[in-house]
């Protein structure tokens, strides 16, 4: 569901799932990392998150299982979310632009899903199953990447060079702080410097992968070419489908 659903539509979901009996609900979640209390507490959006979390548990029919993929690269790449603008070639870099983060294509995302709910309830001789996540957090990620590396992969995508673009940078906690206030009065094109410039802090919250670690390998996803998503994320832009 979008960010912006009604508040109650999931809490009806939960609650019909549970008077079904469903033993598994993969909430709404698909974020950056809504188990590290440091950074949704930092992040109103994110941190409503728990509620459902809480439900599912206080209901006692099922279990949740949360999944973790960060920012999902392409759309927000296209739309201009990881401070890179394709068509002005600018970039505006958190800080230096080094510190890496995690994210993952939709591809990936989908395949975690449809791997994770494919394998048994239960199982034996150390094999993964479901009840291997009963109410945990399921990480998983396509790269780990700074600004920098995805300037560096659109160049090469684009054919540009250092030359060709303008970089400017901005302390990431004072972006955080100001468009934090901004969207105190309901300005929600702030969100990113709210969540994105969060996730960008240098104290590791937007890199789960050094961690916790992933859940790849577990559920069998592979590893992917990021010049291709690159690509996908430009086409995106050029159609129009910006974000």
């Amino acid at each position: 569901m979008g960010a912006r659903a009604p508040p109650d539509q999931q809490t009806k979901l939960i609650n019909a799932a549970a008077a079904a009996e469903i033993p598994f609900i993969l909430p709404n979640e698909f974020n950056p990392d809504t188990g590290n209390d440091a950074y949704v507490n930092d992040v109103a959006t994110f941190a409503a998150k728990k509620q459902y979390r809480d439900q599912i548990e206080k209901l006692g029919a099922s279990s949740w299982i949360s999944i973790v993929c960060s920012f999902w690269y392409e759309y927000s790449l296209s739309g201009g979310q990881f401070g890179i603008d394709v068509e002005k070639r600018t970039a505006r870099f958190y800080d230096e632009g080094k510190t890496r983060i995690n994210t993952s294509t939709w591809p990936q995302v989908g395949r975690a899903v449809a791997r994770l709910l494919s394998l048994p309830i239960s199982a034996g001789g150390g094999e993964a199953c479901l009840n291997d996540f009963k109410n945990r957090f399921v990480y998983v990620s396509s790269f780990k990447l700074s600004q920098h590396d995805m300037l560096e992969s659109v160049q090469r995508v684009t054919g540009t060079g250092p030359e060709d673009w303008k970089v400017s940078y901005v302390p990431v906690k004072e972006a955080y702080a100001a468009g934090y206030e901004r969207m105190k009065k309901g300005d929600w094109s702030a969100m990113k410097d709210v969540g994105y410039g969060r996730t960008f802090f240098p104290d590791g919250s937007g890199n789960y992968e050094d961690s916790k670690g992933l859940q790849n390998d577990v559920l069998g996803l592979p590893e992917e070419d990021l010049d291709a998503f690159t690509k996908i994320a430009i086409e995106h832009f050029e159609a129009g489908l910006k974000h």
